[in-house]
């Protein structure tokens, strides 16, 4: 099956400087761990766009995920991985600019980056691409065990966790 995979950054790709001293969005690395994962029927094509702290997107990048997102959901699901500060309102732009979807668009992100010790992005990353497979089209935030319908979601800061809309 295939599926797109639209990187743009945030703490899923994060990575130490050693020059800084900081955790900074510095290169994609999201084609070392794919290849960590047994996907045998899966034909996955990584389209790196960005590699942004979330809080650092504009509305430009936001209109180049758009952009990007509807070229490749007419033939295939999308998999966004995003960070988690914004990821619901990309999502929100994606689904009122992408009515009558065929395939799911699911975000995903990170609480703690790729590599680094109880990071939950490889665990994040691998559900994406399950709920690719398996939700409704519509647009959904994937993360830590759970799906969120877009409108239905907000992240918990405090908690280091997505809830549902009080």
């Amino acid at each position: 099956m295939e599926i797109h995979l639209v990187t743009t950054g945030g703490t899923i790709e994060k990575a130490y400087s050693e020059q800084t001293g900081q955790v900074e969005n510095l290169a994609a690395k999201i084609d070392r761990y794919l290849r960590q994962l047994r996907l045998p029927d899966a034909d996955i094509e990584v389209t790196p766009l960005m590699n942004k702290d979330s809080l650092e997107m504009t509305d430009e990048d936001r209109a180049l995920v758009l952009s990007i997102v509807r070229d490749r959901i007419q033939s295939a699901p999308v998999v966004i991985t995003h960070g988690t500060d914004t990821m619901v309102q990309t999502g929100q732009l994606l689904k009122r600019s992408l009515p009558g979807l065929r395939y799911p668009v699911i975000l995903t992100g990170a609480m703690t980056p790729l590599g680094f010790e109880r990071s939950d992005g490889l665990q994040n990353l691998t559900e994406a691409l399950f709920a690719a497979r398996t939700l409704q089209p519509g647009v959904w935030i994937v993360i830590h065990g759970q799906s969120f319908d877009v409108d239905q979601t907000r992240k918990d800061k405090e908690n280091a966790r997505f809830v549902p809309m009080d």
